[in-house]
């Protein structure tokens, strides 16, 4: 599980003994709560955010003890572990997936891969004239978008196969440290039925979890290029048709914004919505990682800004309360949303 093991020792390094390893964990399976998304961003890591959402427990746990095994981390109690000085070795030698974007895809992956497969299938049979088939998505609303993006492309049905070949091909080509492979043999066409993750992953003689980051690394891979490259890519650009644009806040702190912007205090918010002061706090935290222009000034004044950040510096840790032992002046919210809003850009 080179892939695997591999991110996780990584998130071991970042982290430096100041999460437990379920934190990790948790940002794999992309669980969306404020510690989670805080720690995301603050330790650097948000790129792996939701990669594993249906990694089960035991399988991870499974995975920090192979490490330990190995004698590249050792647990420190209290569910935290570090690397060894075998596994700082190891951390500069390891490979990992180079377009691997967990955080800013993963609320469009899964849609993307259902259109593009059956966009293919469909020009495939489409291409040979062949009208009896099975299509490999069934959800109403890829089959909808489908039907909308066909009558809109200006090109005979002979060209389109064509067309929507040379882009894939040349977009897959470009990048040579992916193997194309990971994803074209789940591809459907006429006549042929794509493999399962399972099936793909046995074919090419990988772990399925690691095949599972492949695909993915291939597939956020091809959703960069033709985000970044549209005019290149012009039928591929069509799978982003009627997409909702990337919106990482959850609901509640999106409510907690809304009645922000109406002037209310955090108070008189957590009275509105039934809620205690700290969730509401939570949801400001979460305002500050994912927006540039919110304030934290009146919140925390700007002299104690400074003086955060640096107590953060000279200690070198994001730990709540070793900081807070140097500055009592500021309570834990304040220090966790200046690490908010600073901590990734230092």
């Amino acid at each position: 599980m080179q892939y695997t093991e591999n991110i996780i020792l990584y998130c071991l390094k970042k982290l430096n003994g100041e999460r437990t390893i379920y934190s990790i964990y948790h940002l794999l399976n992309g669980k969306k709560s404020a510690q989670t998304i805080q720690d995301a961003h603050l330790f650097t890591i948000k790129k792996f955010f939701r990669i594993f959402e249906l990694l089960p427990r035991e399988d991870f746990e499974d995975i920090i003890d192979c490490l330990q095994e190995k004698k590249w981390i050792r647990s420190c109690g209290s569910q935290i572990n570090v690397l060894t000085e075998r596994g700082e070795m190891i951390i500069e030698e390891i490979r990992l997936p180079q377009y691997i974007n967990g955080w800013e895809y993963h609320h469009i992956s899964t849609m993307i891969w259902e259109r593009l497969s059956l966009f293919i299938q469909v020009i495939s049979n489409v291409a040979f004239q062949e009208t009896h088939y099975i299509p490999i998505q069934k959800d109403k609303k890829v089959h909808l978008w489908l039907k909308s993006v066909l009558k809109q492309i200006q090109v005979s049905k002979d060209e389109i196969g064509k067309m929507l070949f040379e882009e894939l091909f040349s977009c897959l080509d470009e990048a040579k440290d992916i193997d194309p492979a990971v994803l074209v043999y789940r591809l459907t066409g006429c006549k042929r039925i794509g493999l399962t993750s399972m099936q793909a992953a046995k074919k090419l003689n990988r772990n399925i979890l690691d095949y599972q980051l492949e695909f993915l690394n291939v597939l956020h891979y091809l959703i960069a290029t033709v985000e970044k490259e549209g005019k290149r890519f012009s039928l591929l650009s069509l799978l982003f048709q009627d997409l909702s644009q990337s919106d990482s806040l959850t609901i509640s702190a999106r409510k907690t914004l809304e009645l922000l912007r109406l002037d209310y205090s955090i108070a008189q918010i957590a009275q509105i919505r039934d809620l205690k002061i700290s969730t509401i706090e939570d949801h400001i935290v979460e305002l500050a990682l994912n927006h540039e222009d919110f304030l934290i000034d009146a919140y925390v004044d700007k002299e104690l800004q400074r003086k955060v950040v640096e107590i953060s510096s000279q200690l070198a840790t994001r730990k709540l309360k070793q900081i807070r032992t140097k500055l009592e002046t500021a309570s834990y919210f304040q220090i966790r949303l200046v690490l908010a809003k600073m901590g990734e850009r230092r």
